[in-house]
Protein backbone atom coordinates (compact mmCIF):
# COMPACT_ATOMS: atom_id res chain seq x y z
CA UNK A 1 0.00 0.00 0.00
CA UNK A 2 1.02 3.43 -0.49
CA UNK A 3 0.70 6.61 2.29
CA UNK A 4 0.58 10.33 1.59
CA UNK A 5 2.52 11.32 4.52
CA UNK A 6 5.02 8.44 5.38
CA UNK A 7 7.66 8.95 8.48
CA UNK A 8 10.94 6.32 7.13
CA UNK A 9 13.03 5.45 10.65
CA UNK A 10 16.35 4.65 9.77
CA UNK A 11 17.49 1.63 12.28
CA UNK A 12 20.70 1.88 13.95
CA UNK A 13 20.03 -1.23 16.22
CA UNK A 14 18.23 0.38 19.41
CA UNK A 15 16.53 -1.54 21.11
CA UNK A 16 13.72 1.47 21.32
CA UNK A 17 13.55 1.55 17.52
CA UNK A 18 9.95 0.10 17.30
CA UNK A 19 8.50 2.15 19.85
CA UNK A 20 9.74 4.99 17.64
CA UNK A 21 7.23 3.60 14.86
CA UNK A 22 4.33 2.73 17.43
CA UNK A 23 4.54 6.54 18.56
CA UNK A 24 4.77 8.35 15.47
CA UNK A 25 1.39 5.66 14.03
CA UNK A 26 0.12 6.74 17.58
CA UNK A 27 -0.04 10.43 16.36
CA UNK A 28 -2.04 9.42 13.27
CA UNK A 29 0.75 9.16 10.56
CA UNK A 30 2.16 6.10 8.82
CA UNK A 31 6.30 4.86 9.51
CA UNK A 32 7.93 2.19 8.66
CA UNK A 33 11.25 0.59 9.77
CA UNK A 34 14.40 0.60 7.64
CA UNK A 35 18.02 -0.57 8.22
CA UNK A 36 20.69 2.45 8.49
CA UNK A 37 22.51 0.75 5.43
CA UNK A 38 19.66 1.37 3.42
CA UNK A 39 20.79 2.83 -0.42
CA UNK A 40 19.47 6.85 -0.77
CA UNK A 41 17.83 5.25 -4.14
CA UNK A 42 15.74 3.11 -2.15
CA UNK A 43 14.96 6.10 0.11
CA UNK A 44 13.47 8.17 -2.95
CA UNK A 45 11.38 5.05 -4.10
CA UNK A 46 9.42 5.46 -0.45
CA UNK A 47 9.04 9.21 -0.87
CA UNK A 48 9.20 9.64 2.95
CA UNK A 49 8.21 13.16 4.24
CA UNK A 50 10.48 12.87 7.15
CA UNK A 51 13.08 11.01 8.75
CA UNK A 52 14.07 9.82 12.11
CA UNK A 53 17.80 8.72 12.58
CA UNK A 54 16.71 6.32 15.65
CA UNK A 55 19.41 5.34 18.47
CA UNK A 56 21.73 2.43 18.88
CA UNK A 57 24.34 0.41 21.05
CA UNK A 58 27.65 1.33 18.64
CA UNK A 59 30.13 4.44 19.45
CA UNK A 60 29.95 6.37 16.03
CA UNK A 61 34.15 7.29 16.82
CA UNK A 62 34.93 3.67 16.66
CA UNK A 63 36.20 1.77 13.41
CA UNK A 64 32.94 0.27 11.42
CA UNK A 65 30.34 1.94 13.08
CA UNK A 66 27.13 1.79 11.78
CA UNK A 67 26.24 5.05 9.78
CA UNK A 68 24.18 6.26 6.72
CA UNK A 69 24.39 7.11 2.74
CA UNK A 70 25.50 10.58 3.10
CA UNK A 71 23.38 11.35 0.35
CA UNK A 72 20.49 11.32 2.46
CA UNK A 73 21.14 15.07 3.31
CA UNK A 74 20.55 15.76 -0.02
CA UNK A 75 17.10 14.78 0.15
CA UNK A 76 16.22 17.86 2.04
CA UNK A 77 13.91 16.56 4.10
CA UNK A 78 13.32 16.99 8.07
CA UNK A 79 15.60 14.73 10.09
CA UNK A 80 14.96 14.38 13.92
CA UNK A 81 17.85 11.94 15.18
CA UNK A 82 17.43 10.55 18.60
CA UNK A 83 20.75 9.55 20.88
CA UNK A 84 22.98 8.02 18.59
CA UNK A 85 21.45 9.67 15.40
CA UNK A 86 22.19 12.84 17.20
CA UNK A 87 25.71 11.89 17.41
CA UNK A 88 25.97 10.46 14.42
CA UNK A 89 24.85 13.74 12.18
CA UNK A 90 27.56 15.60 14.57
CA UNK A 91 30.23 12.87 13.32
CA UNK A 92 29.25 13.33 9.58
CA UNK A 93 28.30 16.87 9.75
CA UNK A 94 31.17 19.27 8.93
CA UNK A 95 32.35 21.32 11.96
CA UNK A 96 30.48 18.92 14.73
CA UNK A 97 32.77 16.45 17.31
CA UNK A 98 31.89 13.82 19.28
CA UNK A 99 33.55 12.29 22.28
CA UNK A 100 33.61 9.49 24.30
CA UNK A 101 32.60 9.93 27.73
CA UNK A 102 34.33 8.44 31.37
CA UNK A 103 30.73 7.23 32.20
CA UNK A 104 27.72 5.77 30.18
CA UNK A 105 24.60 7.36 31.19
CA UNK A 106 21.34 5.26 31.65
CA UNK A 107 18.10 6.28 33.16
CA UNK A 108 16.39 9.51 33.65
CA UNK A 109 18.05 13.12 33.82
CA UNK A 110 16.82 16.57 33.94
CA UNK A 111 16.57 18.43 30.64
CA UNK A 112 16.48 22.06 30.17
CA UNK A 113 15.81 23.89 27.14
CA UNK A 114 18.58 26.69 26.39
CA UNK A 115 17.02 27.87 23.20
CA UNK A 116 13.48 28.98 21.21
CA UNK A 117 12.50 26.11 18.59
CA UNK A 118 9.50 24.68 16.81
CA UNK A 119 10.82 20.92 18.57
CA UNK A 120 10.25 22.15 21.97
CA UNK A 121 6.84 24.66 21.89
CA UNK A 122 4.36 24.19 24.79
CA UNK A 123 6.84 22.67 26.57
CA UNK A 124 7.57 24.67 30.04
CA UNK A 125 10.40 26.83 29.93
CA UNK A 126 9.99 27.66 34.12
CA UNK A 127 12.06 24.29 34.72
CA UNK A 128 13.63 20.81 33.87
CA UNK A 129 12.19 17.97 31.99
CA UNK A 130 12.79 14.32 33.35
CA UNK A 131 14.17 12.70 30.39
CA UNK A 132 15.60 9.19 29.47
CA UNK A 133 19.01 9.23 29.01
CA UNK A 134 21.05 5.95 27.28
CA UNK A 135 24.33 6.48 25.90
CA UNK A 136 28.30 6.57 25.83
CA UNK A 137 29.42 9.13 23.65
CA UNK A 138 28.15 12.75 23.88
CA UNK A 139 28.21 15.56 21.46
CA UNK A 140 31.29 18.10 21.92
CA UNK A 141 30.40 20.43 19.32
CA UNK A 142 27.30 20.76 17.13
CA UNK A 143 28.13 20.65 13.34
CA UNK A 144 27.96 23.75 11.47
CA UNK A 145 24.81 26.01 10.78
CA UNK A 146 23.36 24.04 14.15
CA UNK A 147 22.70 25.81 17.37
CA UNK A 148 22.47 24.33 20.83
CA UNK A 149 18.65 24.40 22.13
CA UNK A 150 18.87 22.46 25.68
CA UNK A 151 21.32 21.10 28.10
CA UNK A 152 21.72 18.41 31.31
CA UNK A 153 23.79 19.03 33.96
CA UNK A 154 26.24 16.28 32.65
CA UNK A 155 25.89 17.12 28.80
CA UNK A 156 25.89 20.59 27.55
CA UNK A 157 25.01 19.59 24.09
CA UNK A 158 21.37 17.84 24.83
CA UNK A 159 19.30 18.87 21.59
CA UNK A 160 20.52 21.00 19.09
CA UNK A 161 19.21 22.18 15.62
CA UNK A 162 19.92 23.03 11.86
CA UNK A 163 16.40 25.11 11.25
CA UNK A 164 17.22 25.98 7.83
CA UNK A 165 17.83 22.25 7.17
CA UNK A 166 15.23 21.33 8.85
CA UNK A 167 17.44 19.00 10.77
CA UNK A 168 16.76 18.49 14.62
CA UNK A 169 18.48 16.35 17.06
CA UNK A 170 18.25 14.96 20.76
CA UNK A 171 20.78 12.96 23.09
CA UNK A 172 17.49 11.82 25.42
CA UNK A 173 15.02 9.18 24.38
CA UNK A 174 11.32 10.87 23.64
CA UNK A 175 9.65 7.79 22.29
CA UNK A 176 10.02 6.00 26.10
CA UNK A 177 7.33 7.01 28.19
CA UNK A 178 10.17 8.16 30.97
CA UNK A 179 10.65 11.24 29.09
CA UNK A 180 8.12 13.64 30.54
CA UNK A 181 6.08 15.35 26.91
CA UNK A 182 8.33 13.05 24.80
CA UNK A 183 4.96 12.84 22.87
CA UNK A 184 4.80 16.63 22.70
CA UNK A 185 8.14 16.50 21.47
CA UNK A 186 7.78 14.13 18.52
CA UNK A 187 4.32 15.81 18.02
CA UNK A 188 6.23 19.12 17.33
CA UNK A 189 8.88 17.22 14.86
CA UNK A 190 5.69 15.66 12.55
CA UNK A 191 3.47 18.56 12.42
CA UNK A 192 5.05 21.47 12.89
CA UNK A 193 8.36 21.12 11.44
CA UNK A 194 7.50 18.29 9.16
CA UNK A 195 4.14 19.33 8.27
CA UNK A 196 2.70 16.15 7.82
CA UNK A 197 -0.91 15.52 8.41
CA UNK A 198 -2.45 12.74 10.52
CA UNK A 199 -4.71 10.48 7.87
CA UNK A 200 -3.26 6.79 9.03
CA UNK A 201 -6.20 5.15 11.72
CA UNK A 202 -7.51 1.32 11.35
CA UNK A 203 -10.80 2.45 9.77
CA UNK A 204 -9.01 3.68 7.15
CA UNK A 205 -6.69 0.62 6.61
CA UNK A 206 -9.20 -1.54 6.67
CA UNK A 207 -10.74 0.78 4.06
CA UNK A 208 -8.39 0.60 1.74
CA UNK A 209 -7.56 -2.75 2.18
CA UNK A 210 -11.27 -4.28 1.31
CA UNK A 211 -10.10 -2.49 -2.36
CA UNK A 212 -6.56 -3.91 -2.55
CA UNK A 213 -7.13 -7.19 -1.39
CA UNK A 214 -9.69 -7.30 -4.36
CA UNK A 215 -7.00 -6.33 -6.84
CA UNK A 216 -4.69 -8.33 -5.64
CA UNK A 217 -7.17 -12.06 -5.67
CA UNK A 218 -9.68 -10.86 -8.39
CA UNK A 219 -11.70 -14.05 -8.96
CA UNK A 220 -9.68 -16.34 -7.35
CA UNK A 221 -9.50 -18.47 -4.85
CA UNK A 222 -7.39 -18.18 -1.11
CA UNK A 223 -6.57 -20.72 1.61
CA UNK A 224 -6.43 -19.25 4.82
CA UNK A 225 -4.40 -21.47 8.52
CA UNK A 226 -7.35 -20.37 10.88
CA UNK A 227 -5.72 -20.90 14.80
CA UNK A 228 -8.44 -19.34 16.85
CA UNK A 229 -6.28 -16.59 17.69
CA UNK A 230 -6.67 -12.62 16.78
CA UNK A 231 -4.36 -12.08 14.16
CA UNK A 232 -5.36 -15.10 11.65
CA UNK A 233 -9.59 -14.47 12.77
CA UNK A 234 -8.66 -10.89 11.82
CA UNK A 235 -6.92 -11.97 8.63
CA UNK A 236 -10.15 -14.03 7.53
CA UNK A 237 -12.74 -11.77 8.53
CA UNK A 238 -10.90 -8.66 5.95
CA UNK A 239 -11.04 -11.50 3.43
CA UNK A 240 -14.10 -12.59 3.62
CA UNK A 241 -15.34 -9.21 3.42
CA UNK A 242 -13.56 -8.48 0.62
CA UNK A 243 -13.64 -11.72 -1.30
CA UNK A 244 -16.48 -13.75 0.23
CA UNK A 245 -17.08 -17.28 -0.61
CA UNK A 246 -13.89 -17.28 -2.71
CA UNK A 247 -12.01 -17.69 1.22
CA UNK A 248 -11.70 -21.25 2.30
CA UNK A 249 -10.39 -21.26 5.86
CA UNK A 250 -8.84 -24.60 7.32
CA UNK A 251 -8.91 -24.72 11.17
CA UNK A 252 -6.66 -27.65 12.32
CA UNK A 253 -7.60 -28.60 15.82
CA UNK A 254 -4.69 -30.24 16.99
CA UNK A 255 -5.65 -31.22 20.05
CA UNK A 256 -3.29 -29.12 22.06
CA UNK A 257 -5.32 -25.59 22.26
CA UNK A 258 -6.87 -24.13 25.62
CA UNK A 259 -10.06 -25.49 27.07
CA UNK A 260 -12.49 -25.18 24.63
CA UNK A 261 -11.24 -22.45 22.58
CA UNK A 262 -11.62 -24.16 19.09
CA UNK A 263 -14.89 -24.73 19.58
CA UNK A 264 -15.40 -21.02 20.61
CA UNK A 265 -13.86 -19.59 17.80
CA UNK A 266 -15.11 -22.18 15.20
CA UNK A 267 -18.63 -21.56 16.28
CA UNK A 268 -18.54 -17.71 16.49
CA UNK A 269 -17.01 -17.37 13.17
CA UNK A 270 -19.22 -19.51 11.74
CA UNK A 271 -22.37 -18.14 12.87
CA UNK A 272 -21.77 -13.99 12.67
CA UNK A 273 -19.63 -14.67 9.25
CA UNK A 274 -20.84 -17.56 7.56
CA UNK A 275 -17.22 -18.64 6.60
CA UNK A 276 -16.14 -21.25 4.43
CA UNK A 277 -14.36 -23.27 7.29
CA UNK A 278 -13.31 -26.49 7.50
CA UNK A 279 -12.94 -28.10 10.63
CA UNK A 280 -9.73 -30.60 11.20
CA UNK A 281 -10.18 -32.67 14.16
CA UNK A 282 -6.98 -34.14 14.46
CA UNK A 283 -6.23 -34.31 18.20
CA UNK A 284 -5.24 -38.45 17.76
CA UNK A 285 -2.87 -37.73 14.93
CA UNK A 286 -0.85 -35.32 16.97
CA UNK A 287 -1.16 -37.02 20.41
CA UNK A 288 -0.14 -40.09 18.88
CA UNK A 289 2.93 -38.68 17.27
CA UNK A 290 4.12 -36.95 20.39
CA UNK A 291 4.07 -40.03 22.25
CA UNK A 292 7.35 -40.69 24.49
CA UNK A 293 8.84 -37.16 22.82
CA UNK A 294 10.01 -34.73 25.78
CA UNK A 295 12.82 -32.67 23.61
CA UNK A 296 11.45 -29.55 23.14
CA UNK A 297 12.68 -29.12 19.75
CA UNK A 298 12.03 -32.52 18.66
CA UNK A 299 7.54 -31.67 20.01
CA UNK A 300 7.94 -28.46 17.71
CA UNK A 301 8.99 -30.26 14.96
CA UNK A 302 6.46 -32.75 15.03
CA UNK A 303 3.99 -30.35 15.45
CA UNK A 304 4.75 -28.15 13.10
CA UNK A 305 5.30 -31.06 10.04
CA UNK A 306 2.25 -32.68 10.44
CA UNK A 307 0.07 -29.15 10.68
CA UNK A 308 1.96 -28.93 7.18
CA UNK A 309 0.70 -32.58 5.97
CA UNK A 310 -2.69 -31.78 7.75
CA UNK A 311 -3.75 -28.53 5.77
CA UNK A 312 -1.93 -29.47 3.13
CA UNK A 313 -4.09 -32.43 2.35
CA UNK A 314 -7.01 -30.48 2.87
CA UNK A 315 -6.02 -27.51 1.14
CA UNK A 316 -5.42 -29.72 -2.13
CA UNK A 317 -9.08 -31.07 -1.72
CA UNK A 318 -10.06 -27.14 -2.36
CA UNK A 319 -10.29 -26.29 -6.58
CA UNK A 320 -8.71 -23.40 -7.94
CA UNK A 321 -6.93 -22.09 -4.76
CA UNK A 322 -4.37 -19.53 -6.09
CA UNK A 323 -3.31 -17.52 -2.89
CA UNK A 324 -2.03 -18.63 0.48
CA UNK A 325 -3.38 -15.85 3.36
CA UNK A 326 -0.73 -15.21 6.26
CA UNK A 327 -0.97 -13.43 9.54
CA UNK A 328 2.86 -11.72 8.95
CA UNK A 329 2.52 -8.63 11.07
CA UNK A 330 4.92 -5.90 11.03
CA UNK A 331 7.49 -7.14 13.80
CA UNK A 332 8.35 -10.20 11.59
CA UNK A 333 9.23 -8.07 8.65
CA UNK A 334 10.98 -5.92 10.44
CA UNK A 335 13.21 -8.68 11.94
CA UNK A 336 13.75 -9.91 9.06
CA UNK A 337 15.32 -6.87 7.21
CA UNK A 338 17.03 -5.25 10.54
CA UNK A 339 20.61 -3.56 10.73
CA UNK A 340 21.15 -6.39 13.36
CA UNK A 341 20.03 -9.15 11.08
CA UNK A 342 17.52 -11.58 12.47
CA UNK A 343 17.85 -12.92 15.23
CA UNK A 344 20.01 -16.23 16.52
CA UNK A 345 17.56 -19.54 16.64
CA UNK A 346 17.36 -20.04 20.09
CA UNK A 347 14.05 -22.16 19.25
CA UNK A 348 12.04 -22.75 16.04
CA UNK A 349 9.30 -20.30 16.13
CA UNK A 350 6.17 -20.06 17.77
CA UNK A 351 4.23 -20.12 13.79
CA UNK A 352 4.41 -22.60 11.63
CA UNK A 353 6.42 -21.69 8.48
CA UNK A 354 7.17 -23.12 5.19
CA UNK A 355 3.72 -23.80 3.86
CA UNK A 356 4.34 -21.16 0.82
CA UNK A 357 7.50 -23.40 -0.39
CA UNK A 358 5.32 -25.85 -0.14
CA UNK A 359 2.26 -25.52 -1.38
CA UNK A 360 3.49 -23.43 -4.05
CA UNK A 361 0.83 -20.81 -3.97
CA UNK A 362 1.09 -16.77 -3.87
CA UNK A 363 1.29 -14.84 -0.29
CA UNK A 364 -1.88 -12.46 0.62
CA UNK A 365 -0.34 -10.98 4.02
CA UNK A 366 -2.96 -7.92 4.92
CA UNK A 367 -1.51 -7.59 8.13
CA UNK A 368 2.49 -7.17 7.41
CA UNK A 369 2.18 -2.77 7.99
CA UNK A 370 0.43 -3.45 11.55
CA UNK A 371 1.91 -3.96 14.91
CA UNK A 372 -0.19 -6.41 16.97
CA UNK A 373 -2.21 -3.41 18.88
CA UNK A 374 -3.02 -2.06 15.57
CA UNK A 375 -4.43 -5.63 14.84
CA UNK A 376 -6.58 -5.30 17.99
CA UNK A 377 -7.90 -2.14 16.72
CA UNK A 378 -8.43 -3.54 13.50
CA UNK A 379 -10.62 -6.14 15.06
CA UNK A 380 -12.64 -4.01 17.40
CA UNK A 381 -13.73 -1.91 13.24
CA UNK A 382 -14.60 -5.30 12.37
CA UNK A 383 -16.85 -6.14 15.12
CA UNK A 384 -15.09 -8.82 16.86
CA UNK A 385 -16.06 -9.95 20.08
CA UNK A 386 -13.91 -9.30 23.51
CA UNK A 387 -12.92 -12.37 23.71
CA UNK A 388 -10.90 -12.78 20.27
CA UNK A 389 -9.87 -9.59 20.60
CA UNK A 390 -8.06 -9.53 23.79
CA UNK A 391 -7.22 -13.70 24.47
CA UNK A 392 -3.41 -13.71 24.73
CA UNK A 393 -0.84 -14.46 22.33
CA UNK A 394 -0.96 -18.62 22.65
CA UNK A 395 2.11 -19.89 20.79
CA UNK A 396 1.55 -22.40 17.49
CA UNK A 397 2.89 -25.60 19.34
CA UNK A 398 0.20 -25.12 21.82
CA UNK A 399 -0.03 -26.58 25.15
CA UNK A 400 2.75 -28.71 24.15
CA UNK A 401 5.55 -26.44 25.15
CA UNK A 402 3.42 -25.66 28.18
CA UNK A 403 3.79 -29.16 29.14
CA UNK A 404 7.56 -29.52 30.25
CA UNK A 405 8.29 -33.46 29.18
CA UNK A 406 5.96 -36.07 27.73
CA UNK A 407 2.74 -34.55 25.99
CA UNK A 408 -0.09 -36.96 27.28
CA UNK A 409 -4.15 -36.64 27.27
CA UNK A 410 -3.85 -36.57 31.28
CA UNK A 411 -1.29 -34.23 31.42
CA UNK A 412 -3.29 -32.23 28.86
CA UNK A 413 -6.07 -32.33 30.91
CA UNK A 414 -4.52 -31.07 34.09
CA UNK A 415 -2.60 -28.00 32.33
CA UNK A 416 -5.73 -27.24 30.75
CA UNK A 417 -7.83 -26.93 33.81
CA UNK A 418 -5.11 -24.75 35.90
CA UNK A 419 -4.53 -22.65 33.41
CA UNK A 420 -8.24 -21.93 33.24
CA UNK A 421 -8.03 -20.75 36.56
CA UNK A 422 -5.26 -18.76 35.78
CA UNK A 423 -7.27 -17.18 33.00
CA UNK A 424 -10.63 -16.41 35.04
CA UNK A 425 -8.93 -14.82 37.91
CA UNK A 426 -7.01 -12.47 35.61
CA UNK A 427 -10.36 -11.68 34.21
CA UNK A 428 -12.48 -11.75 37.67
CA UNK A 429 -9.38 -9.17 38.90
CA UNK A 430 -9.73 -7.07 36.23
CA UNK A 431 -6.22 -7.76 35.31
CA UNK A 432 -6.26 -9.78 31.85
CA UNK A 433 -5.92 -6.75 29.59
CA UNK A 434 -3.29 -5.39 31.71
CA UNK A 435 -0.49 -8.20 30.98
CA UNK A 436 0.65 -9.26 27.55
CA UNK A 437 0.43 -13.09 28.50
CA UNK A 438 -0.53 -15.30 31.83
CA UNK A 439 -0.57 -18.94 31.93
CA UNK A 440 0.18 -21.95 33.48
CA UNK A 441 2.83 -24.50 32.80
CA UNK A 442 3.20 -28.20 34.10
CA UNK A 443 6.65 -29.24 35.20
CA UNK A 444 7.74 -32.95 35.25
CA UNK A 445 8.37 -32.61 39.14
CA UNK A 446 6.39 -34.17 41.89
CA UNK A 447 6.61 -33.27 45.30
CA UNK A 448 5.28 -33.86 48.86
CA UNK A 449 1.83 -32.47 50.06
CA UNK A 450 -1.00 -32.73 52.48
CA UNK A 451 -4.25 -32.91 51.82
CA UNK A 452 -6.83 -33.36 54.32
CA UNK A 453 -5.22 -35.88 56.65
CA UNK A 454 -3.48 -37.69 53.16
CA UNK A 455 0.65 -37.64 52.36
CA UNK A 456 -0.09 -36.37 48.08
CA UNK A 457 2.82 -36.94 46.33
CA UNK A 458 1.81 -34.60 42.79
CA UNK A 459 2.78 -32.57 39.90
CA UNK A 460 4.16 -28.81 40.60
CA UNK A 461 2.40 -26.14 38.53
CA UNK A 462 4.33 -22.44 37.03
CA UNK A 463 2.38 -19.63 36.97
CA UNK A 464 3.87 -17.15 34.30
CA UNK A 465 2.23 -13.71 33.82
CA UNK A 466 4.37 -10.91 31.64
CA UNK A 467 4.57 -7.37 30.68
CA UNK A 468 5.62 -6.80 27.43
CA UNK A 469 5.02 -4.37 23.84
CA UNK A 470 6.07 -7.31 21.31
CA UNK A 471 6.93 -10.11 22.80
CA UNK A 472 10.54 -9.28 22.16
CA UNK A 473 11.42 -8.62 25.23
CA UNK A 474 9.19 -8.85 28.76
CA UNK A 475 9.39 -8.39 32.49
CA UNK A 476 7.12 -10.33 34.94
CA UNK A 477 4.37 -8.22 36.05
CA UNK A 478 3.53 -7.50 39.52
CA UNK A 479 0.33 -9.20 40.49
CA UNK A 480 -1.20 -8.27 43.20
CA UNK A 481 -0.55 -10.94 45.96
CA UNK A 482 -4.05 -11.82 46.82
CA UNK A 483 -4.84 -12.81 42.97
CA UNK A 484 -1.71 -15.09 43.17
CA UNK A 485 -2.97 -16.36 46.40
CA UNK A 486 -6.53 -16.89 44.80
CA UNK A 487 -4.78 -18.35 41.66
CA UNK A 488 -2.97 -20.62 43.65
CA UNK A 489 -5.38 -21.48 45.90
CA UNK A 490 -7.89 -22.37 43.31
CA UNK A 491 -5.56 -24.65 41.23
CA UNK A 492 -4.49 -27.04 43.89
CA UNK A 493 -8.33 -27.57 45.35
CA UNK A 494 -9.90 -28.12 41.72
CA UNK A 495 -7.18 -29.30 40.06
CA UNK A 496 -6.40 -33.08 40.73
CA UNK A 497 -2.52 -34.02 40.13
CA UNK A 498 -0.97 -31.03 41.41
CA UNK A 499 -0.21 -29.83 44.37
CA UNK A 500 1.69 -27.17 44.27
CA UNK A 501 2.02 -23.71 42.51
CA UNK A 502 5.10 -21.91 42.07
CA UNK A 503 5.92 -18.26 39.82
CA UNK A 504 7.93 -17.35 37.05
CA UNK A 505 9.85 -14.41 37.97
CA UNK A 506 12.16 -13.96 35.54
CA UNK A 507 12.65 -11.48 32.36
CA UNK A 508 13.02 -12.03 28.68
CA UNK A 509 16.16 -11.66 28.33
CA UNK A 510 17.42 -13.63 29.39
CA UNK A 511 14.52 -16.19 29.88
CA UNK A 512 11.88 -16.43 26.85
CA UNK A 513 8.35 -16.15 27.92
CA UNK A 514 7.76 -19.59 26.77
CA UNK A 515 9.39 -22.36 29.07
CA UNK A 516 9.99 -24.62 25.55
Amino acid sequence: MTHSDTVVILDFGSQFTQLIARRVREAGVYSEIHPCTTPVDKLRELAPRALILSGGPSSVIEPGAPSLDMGVFDLDLPILGICYGMQLLSHLLPGGRVASSTDREYGRSEFTVTGASPLFDGLPMDRALTVWMSHGDRVKSPPEGFSVIGSTPSVDVAAMADPARRIYALQFHPEVAHTEDGTLILHNFLFKIAGLTPGWSMSSFVASQDAALREQIGDKHVVCALSGGVDSTVVAVMLHRAIGKQLHCIFVDNGLMRLNEGEEVVAYLREHFDLNLIHVKAADLFLSLLAGVTDPEEKRKIIGRTFIEVFEREANKLPGVEFLAQGTLYPDVIESVSFRGPSAVIKSHHNVGGLPDIMKLSLVEPLRELFKDEVRKVAVELGLPDFIIWRHPFPGPGLAIRIIGEVTPERLDILRRADKIVQAELLAADWYRKVWQGFAVLLPLKTVGVMGDDRTYESVCAVRVVDSIDAMTADWSRVPTEILATISNRIINEVKGINRVVLDISSKPPSTIEWE
